[in-house]
């Protein structure tokens, strides 16, 4: 049986693998799958990824391009959410701030350098016309309790994730979100290291085989809204709105939108040069 360690954040995003896993769907392919959640997001995965600590990620896109570019020896393997991603941009609840606009040149908290929260900060700046140089501060505070953590004692002053996974923080007079920034690409990629490429290709082949079969079919499971909104804390009303917004991928990312986010990523100054396509991606 071959092993293959995965790694992902605990959000709703990745229920199709945990049903996978539940159904026994690897075990019958002779994967022996063992899943780490990352609540730290991207920028742990990408170290992860480099030490041999997992093998397989599900991960956001600009993070992985951004960490094979500065030398992390892994590679895009395909797509797995089509759809952007929501970030929420949220502040404490009795925070001055009303627009993103105040927000110009205060401090962000962002999981850890090179996460999702820490990229889509200065996509959040360049699409607000900020000067990257002088209006972007930053304090890393781990995850979404550091961020709470953060904001009570002063340290931080917004914050950037996922729009539905924050949004019982909302409900629960924690947060406020003053304005949403939107992924210029697909957001979630799985990616594997190339040890594990050269090593296990058929066996990779076969894992994703079987999670294409459980994402194409995900929407489709009978009451899938009450399984989501149970097993992540979700209200069903925002389930069924992620649900509608959410599309998943079988498909390796295509050059072009590969090329998209390196160039988007390089005028950010956040990669030092662009890769080919080739170099980013392995077709399994």
């Amino acid at each position: 049986m071959t092993q293959i360690t995965i790694g992902g954040v605990p959000e709703h995003f990745n229920l199709p693998w945990h049903l996978a896993q539940s159904n026994k769907a690897f075990e019958k392919q002779n994967i022996d799958l063992k899943w780490i959640d990352y609540p730290g997001g991207t920028g742990d995965m990408c170290e992860a990824l480099r030490t041999g600590d997992i093998d397989v990620a599900i991960i956001l896109t600009e993070g992985i391009i951004k960490d094979i570019v500065n030398g992390n020896p892994s590679k895009i393997i395909q797509t797995y959410v089509q759809s952007p991603l929501v970030w929420g941009i949220h502040v404490a609840h009795d925070s001055s701030y009303r627009t993103v606009d105040d927000l110009k040149g205060t401090t962000a908290a962002i999981s850890r350098m090179g996460s999702g929260s820490h990229l889509m900060a200065y996509i959040n700046a360049e699409q607000n016309d900020w000067d990257i140089e002088t209006d972007l501060k930053f304090n890393t505070i781990q995850n979404i309790e550091g961020a709470l953590h953060g904001f009570e004692n002063g340290t931080v002053d917004y914050f950037l994730w996922e729009k539905f996974m924050t949004k019982p923080f909302v409900d629960s007079g924690q947060l406020r979100r003053i304005g949403n920034c939107l992924s210029p690409w697909p957001c979630f990629v799985i990616a594997a290291n190339q040890n594990m490429i050269e090593r296990e290709p058929e066996a990779l082949k076969d894992l994703l085989r079987i999670i294409n079969e459980h994402s194409q079919d995900f929407k489709s499971i009978d009451h899938i809204e009450k399984v989501i909104s149970e097993s992540y804390n979700l209200e069903i009303e925002d389930v069924e709105d992620w649900l509608k917004i959410t599309e998943w991928s079988q498909s390796l990312l295509d050059e072009p939108t590969i090329q998209k986010a390196q160039k988007h990523l390089y005028k950010l100054k956040i990669i030092p040069e662009i890769f080919e396509y080739e170099a980013l991606t392995a077709s399994l």
